[in-house]
Formats: C-alpha cells, structure tokens, sequence
C-alpha cells in the first residue's frame, strides 16, 4: 500500500425522533361566550395553575425528560486525553540480533470496544521497539478514546491517530524494528507514512497502526514493524472492517468504532 496513512473521530450526535402518529397541532372550533369584565378568583388560580403546568412542560421537554427534546440527543463522547509527561520515545532499541519468529515474554494488551475487546499478544522481546511503544502509549492513556478510523476489505483495520485525520501522531518518531514474523492475518504492524513516490520513510512510525484481516506477504518491502498478534477477539476485528467505508484513496471509515480503552496485561 503506498501509505498505511493513519486516524479524532468524529462523532454525530443522533437525530432526536419526531412524533409522526398523525396528529396534528390545531384548535377546535367551538362556540364561546363572551368574556366577563372580570374574573373571579377561582379563575384566576385555574389559570395560574395551567401557567405552572406549561411552565414545567416546557422545561420537561428542554431537559429531555420527554421524547425529542434538543436533550434527547446523546453529546458526542469527550476529546481522548492523556499524560503528555508519559508520552515521549521508547528508551528500547532495535535488536542487532533479532530472533528468527517472533517472541513474546506473554505481555498482552486488550483494546476495548463497543464490539468486544481485542486482545493482542505483544512481540515486545523481537520488536521492543514498537511492542515498547505501543505500551507506553496505551498506560499514558493515549489511545483511549482514539478510533480506527481507516477500514481495508480483505487487507486489514487502522487507527491510533489522536487527531482523526490519518496524519496525526505522539508528536514524536520512533528507531523502526527488523521485521521478524510475516504480514499474516491477525499479526498488528506500526504505520508509517511513505514519500510522494511511494517509498519509505525510515524512522517515521509514531503511534499509528492496523490489524492484518488477510495475508498480504507483498507489505514485506515495507519495513512496518510487526509489534504483535490477536489472539482473541478477531471477529470484533472482522466486524470493524465490514463496516462502512469512503473507499479509495483514504478508505475512511464512515463510523468508525472507537477504542474505548486500552490495558496493558504483564505476565
């Protein structure tokens, strides 16, 4: 792909729902006596009792106590915040000697969603780097909240963009990892963004990355660090990228699912 570009999302609020039973606002048309001059008390406290009860009608349906009220309509959820003091390059380094398959000492992350949770086996003893990283990331709070914003039919899910834009990241790059292990269905890569030619920028991944769906081995010349594997949960993952998409060249998802929060699991 010539950029897995990465990505806030943005949330619409719902439609309030409108009463469509068929009644109609209207007066009825009756005959009514002239009013007297003057009103008696009893008439007085009537009318000051129907005020009230409008009054409190008004402010029901303000509040969303009744249906269709400007209330009734969910708030989009809140911006993703973090600890910007925990957020800064992993002190890890590339290995000189990077073991033959992939390795993990049994740390895992659980990325949860409105679909089910993700739970990711990280690579971090043949990619500490990335695999570092990523959990870094995830204690600061970072993700939380953060979509996966772009969605690929038969190739794979992308987010960790906090700004929603594909182009978004930490504010900093991280050393790339050797590639060990194969661009696999349920294996978890860094993005990366690429040049105007299509190739790639050493040292530009950041906090982006994406779910294999499929094997596509052809992204082996593309050096994105393979960080992890899903050991749980891919058909949350193979419900995300049958969602609805823009399609080429962003293949923005049309509502993307949010990361709701990300946990890190040590042995």
């Amino acid at each position: 792909m010539g950029s897995l570009r990465m990505v806030k999302r943005k949330h619409s609020a719902q439609r309030s729902r409108i009463n469509t039973t068929g009644e109609r606002p209207g007066f009825s048309r009756r005959s009514v006596a002239p009013p007297s001059s003057r009103r008696s008390p009893t008439t007085w406290l009537i009318l000051g009792g129907l005020g009230v009860i409008a009054g409190l009608a008004v402010l029901a349906y303000a509040l969303g106590w009744i249906g269709g009220g400007p209330a009734a309509s969910p708030s989009p959820s809140p911006a993703p915040t973090f600890d910007l003091s925990l957020v800064h390059p992993p002190s890890a380094t590339p290995l000189a000697s990077p073991p033959a398959a992939p390795a993990s000492d049994g740390t895992t992350a659980t990325i949860e969603t409105d679909l089910g949770n993700i739970v990711i086996e990280l690579y971090n003893e043949s990619a500490p780097v990335a695999a570092t990283n990523f959990i870094n990331l995830a204690e600061a709070g970072f993700y939380d909240g953060v979509v996966f914003h772009r969605i690929i039919s038969g190739f794979m899910i992308q987010g960790g963009d906090p700004e929603g834009t594909g182009g978004g990241g930490p504010g900093y790059e991280i050393l790339d990892d050797p590639v060990v292990g194969d661009y696999a269905r349920g294996n978890v890569a860094m993005a990366r963004p690429a040049n105007s030619d299509g190739s790639r920028i050493p040292n530009s991944q950041g906090s982006q990355f994406f779910i294999m769906v499929a094997d596509r081995p052809e992204l082996a010349s593309g050096g994105y660090s393979i960080f992890g594997n899903v050991i749980s949960g891919m058909d949350v993952v193979d419900q995300i990228v049958a969602g609805e998409s823009s399609g080429p060249p962003n293949d923005r998802a049309v509502d993307p699912v949010v990361m709701r929060h990300v946990t890190i699991q040590r042995p």
